[in-house]
């Protein structure tokens, strides 16, 4: 189950190197959130566990067509294979990554904002349908660049 933190992080370190080395040309493109950072935020109260980065951030294009559908990411066939009794091992066969996150989450909340783009929530409870608003409110705060992925933890986890 732990597989899904290296993933997350594995992908939070991928933005940061993808915004260093656009920075690199244009140094402008970090304006907005100099610092280089991932954060693992464990909140016992509300039993999630928050995943943010300030890399380079996701559109609401990039996170529709990025995150939007489970079966592109082949989780469906990933969560099928472990239902038959398949072992953890296999999650590379699949090209899961992101979707890992659903292996102890009964609902995941990606916040994101990139240069090009308002800062977006996009939120999924592994179903198949998912939903991408305009991210107004901020209830999880506001994301100057990179993303922020909350993970609402399974009851048992």
């Amino acid at each position: 189950k732990e597989v899904f933190l290296r993933e997350l992080i594995s992908n939070a370190s991928d933005a940061l190197d993808k915004i260093r080395y656009e920075s690199i040309t244009d140094p402008e493109k970090v304006e907005a959130q100099p610092d280089f950072f991932i954060k693992i935020v464990p909140d016992k109260t509300n039993n999630t566990l928050t995943i943010e980065d300030s890399g380079i951030g996701m559109t609401k294009n990039e996170l529709v067509n990025n995150l939007g559908t489970i079966a592109k990411s082949g989780t469906k066939a990933f969560m099928e294979a472990m239902a038959a009794g398949g072992d953890m091992s296999m999650i590379g066969q699949f090209g899961v990554g992101f979707y890992s996150a659903y292996l102890v989450s009964d609902k995941v909340r990606v916040i994101s904002k990139s240069n090009d783009d308002e800062q977006y929530m996009w939120e999924s409870a592994a179903g198949g349908s998912f939903t991408v608003v305009k991210d107004e409110e901020q209830v999880h705060g506001e994301v100057k660049r990179g993303t922020k992925i909350v993970c609402f933890l399974k009851e048992d986890q």
